[in-house]
């Protein structure tokens, strides 16, 4: 599958008008979820954000407004039916805004204002600052899209990546939270693009 195919929370064939109408509906719930709790847990499955987020990571979204969000922070916007978990870049004078997964080559087309569901929560990790603007602290901003730009360019470089995460223990996060998480995923792991 090509990188600009590779996207979070989306299908991964669209051919099926039974799976896209499924995918509207889950989209529609975590927004509505969202809208009515002022926070979300989502589990990523796409690559568009690596090193910032990997597939399989958790992550707790925030409920905001456009006017709320800065350059740099990670937002959860939806369109036709997608979810897109991605990096703000700007506002536009006609009123839309710009997203950009850190590993992919080109921006999002641009968002409707209405678009914009939260962004992500800050990351506590032991010892560091919280931080919204990058996925993960350690990275950076510019760090985390000088990465994503070497997995956009070199598909080498990101099978690598994502062999070595893969090998990776589950954070002791996921296993003594209990708070309820919405898990989009299907029984059927091709359901969502990785």
């Amino acid at each position: 599958m090509p990188v600009l195919d590779k996207d979070l929370l989306t299908p991964e064939s669209t051919s099926s008008a039974p799976r896209l109408s499924w995918t509207g509906e889950r989209s529609a719930l975590a927004a509505d979820a969202l809208r009515r709790s002022g926070r979300l847990r989502l589990r990523v499955y796409g690559e568009s954000m690596l090193p910032a987020l990997w597939p399989g990571d958790v992550v707790e979204i925030v409920r905001c407004s456009l006017a709320d969000v800065r350059p740099g922070e990670i937002v959860l916007a939806r369109r036709e039916d997608r979810l897109f978990l991605h990096r703000f870049i700007a506002s536009r004078a006609s009123g839309g805004f710009l997203l950009r997964g850190d590993s992919m080559p080109a921006c999002d087309p641009l968002f409707p204002p209405e678009a914009i569901l939260g962004r992500l929560a800050p990351i506590n990790i032991k010892g560091q600052a919280p931080s919204p603007i990058a996925g993960r602290p350690r990275f950076g901003l510019k760090g985390s899209r000088a990465l994503g730009m070497l997995f956009c360019h070199c598909g080498m470089a990101r099978r690598l990546a994502l062999k070595l995460h893969s090998y990776r223990k589950p954070s002791q996060r996921e296993f003594q939270d209990p708070q309820p998480m919405l898990d989009l995923s299907s029984a059927d792991p091709r359901a969502l693009s990785s």
